[in-house]
């Protein structure tokens, strides 16, 4: 005769979660022709809420920096992180942001549990870790370091515009914009530029505009 306990039996849940810290961790400036990528992890404080955190995309330049300021006051930890174009132009930019990646987790002071890294790849850790896709619009903890990724490498290339005038740095960060493509056949690669990125490849194959004038 079957016991009746087992008439009534229900699944026990599993504990998918491990207790402890959680680390957010984003990227900015995968897709820019210049400049490095910046990657941050962050460690929110449960009892130190920050309002408004969202996918940095979609908040103002203003908005950012405020929030920068206040997830660097608030959060328990956070840490920020590059790589560099030479790693990028070595290594490919996925490497090089999942090498950024690292870096910022590893620069924590804290020893997350886990750690919730935005997109559909996760770099190599030490740590448990979940790839979240759109996890910069859905967690906090992603969306803080979106920010602060977001934020520092604005910062960059805002010093780039001084070092190297006429690319519009400033306006475009790096990204191939109809006006940034134009500064390249005009003015030539800098330092900044991505030397594997297809548009800058091509004008260190084709010489400047400026320099072709110049010879005639």
């Amino acid at each position: 005769m079957r016991s009746p306990n087992l008439l009534h039996a229900e699944q026990a849940t599993l504990p998918w979660d491990v207790p402890g810290l959680m680390a957010g961790v984003d990227e900015a400036g995968r897709g820019p022709l210049a400049g490095p990528v910046v990657a941050a992890a962050v460690i929110l404080n449960a009892h130190a809420p920050i309002e408004g955190l969202a996918d940095s995309k979609k908040l103002s330049a203003a908005r950012r920096e405020l929030l920068y300021d206040e997830i660097l006051h608030k959060a328990l930890c956070c840490s920020i992180a590059q790589a560099s174009v030479e790693e990028i132009d070595t290594l490919n930019i996925l490497q090089a942001t999942m090498l950024a990646m690292r870096r910022a987790v590893e620069g924590l002071r804290l020893l997350p549990a886990k750690v919730l890294v935005d997109g559909n790849r996760l770099p190599v850790l030490k740590v448990r870790a979940e790839a979240i896709v759109k996890g910069d619009a859905k967690v906090p903890a992603i969306s803080a370091a979106s920010i602060l990724a977001k934020v520092t490498r604005d910062r960059m290339c805002q010093k780039l515009e001084a070092a190297y005038p006429g690319y519009g740095f400033a306006r475009h960060k790096g990204y191939g914009t109809a006006v940034h493509l134009r500064a390249l056949q005009a003015l030539g690669a800098t330092p900044a530029h991505r030397r594997s990125f297809a548009p800058v490849a091509q004008v260190l194959v084709v010489p400047p505009l400026l320099e072709v004038r110049k010879t005639s």
